[in-house]
């Protein structure tokens, strides 16, 4: 009897622990507005949130792609980038990307090297762009501080009639002395701000009429 409570005492131990993983694991929506949805969740080895936003476009996968993949228009429209710029062209879907985020007074400004890279499943057309931080790339840029822990993910999901489905997770950590819950209090405002500022890009004429070779696109 004594053995069967023990035993029943550590499973239930073990099963709370799990719920307890599964449920910081867990996206919770944070902003839901004029079609954009912002969620949050606990990263694991991380003080700092990771986000993910979620935008449906009535758009080709091309025309998303040809945007996503003009890294000089970034300052027009990503938050807070103010240097956006390719350090090396591996291929069509491999490079080496150099960005820097402009900083709230007093803080200096950010920067990061990454490393992108694209995929597409042939059969589903699912496009992923996988983004990987590299910060010793390049040497360190005056007056601002380089970004050592940066992942990001766009995830492009085909849907019926037209219309696409774009996810954007991100995990950053932004070095320095910036506390934690100051950055994940504001944090939600940079995807959000992103994809609206997408929304009205993707509608010039050069990302309407875009047709990327490598890119297949739905039947």
């Amino acid at each position: 009897m004594k053995k069967t409570l023990f035993l029943f005492f550590i499973s239930y131990i073990v099963m709370g622990f799990q719920t307890d993983q599964v449920e910081s694991n867990t996206w919770t929506l944070k902003k839901n507005q004029n079609g954009v949805s912002v969620y949050s969740r606990d990263a694991e080895n991380s003080r700092f949130k990771e986000l993910k936003s979620v935008t449906i476009f009535k758009s080709s996968l091309s025309s998303l792609i040809a945007l996503i993949d003009d890294f000089e228009s970034y300052p027009q429209w990503v938050y807070k980038c103010a240097v956006s710029t390719t350090i090396k062209k591996n291929s069509e879907k491999d490079l080496i990307h150099y960005q820097s985020v402009i900083a709230p007074w007093p803080v200096d400004n950010r920067d990061f090297v990454v490393h992108v890279q694209l995929q597409q499943d042939p059969v589903t057309k699912v496009i992923i762009q996988n983004v990987s931080c590299i910060p010793d790339y390049i040497p360190r840029v005056k007056g601002h501080v380089r970004i050592t822990e940066f992942k990001a993910r766009w995830t492009l999901i085909p849907l019926k009639d037209g219309y696409v489905e774009a996810n954007y997770e991100l995990l950053v950590n932004p070095g320095g002395n910036v506390p934690a819950w100051i950055v994940n209090l504001a944090a939600v405002d940079g995807p959000y701000e992103t994809a609206i500022n997408m929304k009205k890009m993707l509608m010039k004429e050069k990302y309407q009429k875009a047709v990327v070779l490598f890119v297949k696109e739905p039947l």
